[in-house]
């Protein structure tokens, strides 16, 4: 069994948003992603596939569909396939989000 200390898996890269790769199926990966204040993910989206954004540490700004909302620390939403998504980190504080994806694209 892997078991992984998410505290310890936090990076942060100051050229861009770096992703920390947790696990990684055939099906499914969760991903630990590290923003610096100003970096982002820019909005995209993936047919067939679901994501889950939970926010760790910080907030950030969450863009699902047409819907833009912050999120805060304990907070999750989610991506459905097809829908528009991505995240901006606004503030001036690190933005740590535990992300998931199934079926992995």
């Amino acid at each position: 069994m892997k078991i992984i200390n998410v505290k310890d898996s936090i990076a942060f890269n100051p050229e861009k948003l770096n992703k920390v790769g947790l696990f990684d199926t055939d099906k499914f990966f969760c991903d630990v992603y590290c923003f610096e204040p100003g970096q982002f993910q820019k909005v995209h989206s993936h047919e067939g596939s679901d994501k889950i954004y939970y926010v760790i540490k910080g907030s950030g700004r969450v863009t699902v569909g047409s819907t833009e909302k912050e999120l805060v620390e304990n907070e999750i939403t989610l991506a459905p396939s097809g829908e528009d998504h991505g995240v901006t980190n606004h503030t001036n504080e690190q933005l740590v989000m535990l992300v998931f994806m199934a079926p992995k694209p």
